[in-house]
């Protein structure tokens, strides 16, 4: 199982790669999924990535953690994955870790799943966090959430995900050698 960041049409480049990074940086095998049957997946800014995998190669038991980047129109394109709509749902049913950041909180917002807990997203998508109590705050970990607001907080929220995946002192040591302490 590995934590897959996926990628659609429209996606960030911070918000999917430096937490790409930072968690291979920390020793974690994250691996990015196009959400189409191409590899190939041209970022918000024209930028064309390679995916490790198109979504119809992995299933549920591969995934130890969904990551959705932002970016429009990256994350209505993913809001309206069918296949990555259904593994949201299982991971949320199960507790798994859900995290997401900049537009893309709304992926899990516009589906209830954020009712209740503090949240963080792009200004102006708070509207979709339904029943959520919108902070504001660069990262949000509330449960099995973790939350980003935008490109200003891709590094931060790579590091609550290596935290999270990997421990406070692995997060401390990349942090470190990456400069950020």
């Amino acid at each position: 199982m590995k934590p897959v960041i996926f990628l659609a049409e429209g996606f960030e480049e911070s918000e999917a790669l430096l937490p790409l990074d930072i968690l291979r940086r920390g020793g974690i095998d994250a691996i990015t999924v196009s959400v189409s049957s191409e590899r190939i997946v041209k970022s918000s800014h024209g930028v064309s990535v390679v995916a490790d995998a198109v979504i119809d190669e992995i299933s549920a038991g591969d995934v130890q953690m969904i990551i959705l980047p932002g970016g429009l129109p990256g994350a209505t394109n993913l809001d309206a994955c069918e296949a990555l709509d259904k593994l949201i749902m299982t991971f949320a049913a199960e507790a798994k870790p859900l995290a997401a950041i900049c537009a893309a909180p709304m992926v899990y917002g516009k589906r209830g799943l954020l009712k209740g807990r503090k949240a963080t997203c792009y200004p102006g998508f708070d509207k979709y966090l339904e029943g959520a109590e919108y902070t504001g705050n660069m990262v949000e970990t509330v449960d099995n959430f973790i939350l980003g607001k935008g490109p200003a907080a891709a590094a931060e929220f790579g590091f609550a995900i290596l935290e999270k995946l990997a421990g406070a002192v692995k997060a401390a040591e990349v942090r470190k050698g990456m400069l950020y302490a």
